[in-house]
């Protein structure tokens, strides 16, 4: 969730009893080390710090973690052995997201924590299998917490997944929605007018399948070739490299090792440089003409902006409810 799960959403989060992530993806270095601090000085609660496994300067942000006293560590992309080792050895829980059954057996032979797995109905960059089907064959593959993600906004869908086996439930697109998201007003109206159908899974985007809500200029993506998107995305590479400071050097190497963790072409690689400009320009600028929005199917289902407090809340009392019903029948 860069540019979205920054400080303010992490605190309400943590401070309403959930987890909040911070997304780091879209920070640099210092930027972290300033979003860390500032939820610390905002709660006492436990929150994570969602890292890239590839970022050439992961060994660094892992560092910050432990020297910082964050409680979680997660990650987004495949993480690295070595850095899974380094943060359990400061006593930091390990969750990272996964996308098929392979992946979730791999991680737990090295000791992660728990796993989060997301099925093709979550928004972002996500797999085709849905979640029904993904999370009954990840439960019964690890013998570690699964957390269920893609499709849930409510109390009933945590029951379903605790019925799964699950031991609690991930939301990106209906934390999105809420008022203690930092997301332009004019952003947030676009994701309460979509449908069910308003979103659209793509590689055009990136070059890896991202949901995102369908809109003129996604469809415009969709529709393209890499001889048209090649261009744009090294415009907008070079955008993220000035907003965030990395280097050429740096850049390449990130590069190439999305190419190998991925499997990537280097065309694949390139457009990737899309993603956060495309992202920024609708969640940080508030153009959501000319910037990409992730989200989830769920984008259909829900059709208001409550507080983080009042969301959770209502979450589980909506799960006792369900639960009661299903007890006393």
């Amino acid at each position: 969730m860069g540019w979205v799960a920054g400080p303010r959403l992490v605190s309400a989060t943590a401070n309403a009893g959930g987890l909040g992530i911070l997304a780091a993806a879209t920070m640099d270095y210092d930027q972290l080390s300033s979003a860390i601090d500032e939820v610390k000085a905002a709660t006492e609660a436990p929150f994570g710090v969602n890292l890239r496994a590839d970022a050439p300067d992961a060994a660094a942000r892992i560092d910050l973690l432990i020297d910082k006293g964050v409680k979680v560590g997660s990650f987004a992309l495949a993480p690295d052995q070595d850095l899974i080792t380094r943060l359990k050895d400061a006593g930091v829980v390990v969750i990272p997201s996964i996308g098929a059954k392979r992946h979730a057996e791999k991680v737990a032979q090295w000791g992660v924590d728990a796993v989060l797995v997301q099925g093709g109905e979550g928004g972002g960059h996500t797999g085709a299998v849905p979640i029904s089907l993904l999370l009954p064959q990840v439960v019964d593959a690890v013998d570690i917490p699964v957390i269920a993600a893609g499709g849930y906004f409510d109390g009933r869908g945590l029951v379903a997944a605790l019925a799964y086996g699950a031991a609690g439930i991930a939301m990106g697109t209906r934390f999105l929605m809420t008022a203690d998201a930092p997301v332009p007003d004019a952003v947030k109206d676009v994701y309460l007018s979509k449908d069910v159908n308003g979103t659209i899974r793509t590689t055009q985007v990136d070059g890896v399948p991202h949901r995102v809500l369908r809109t003129e200029l996604t469809e415009h993506l969709d529709g393209g070739n890499p001889l048209t998107s090649l261009p744009r995305a090294v415009r907008n590479g070079l955008a993220f490299k000035k907003i965030s400071g990395i280097s050429f050097a740096d850049l390449f190497k990130e590069g190439r090792a999305m190419r190998r963790r991925q499997e990537l072409t280097w065309s694949q690689v390139v457009m990737a440089a899309n993603t956060p400009m495309l992202l920024k320009a609708a969640m940080v600028d508030g153009r959501p003409d000319l910037g990409v929005m992730s989200g989830g199917q769920v984008v259909g289902v829900i059709d208001d902006l409550p507080t983080v407090e009042e969301l959770l809340e209502r979450i589980m009392a909506e799960a006792d409810a369900v639960l009661t019903r299903l007890t006393s029948s």
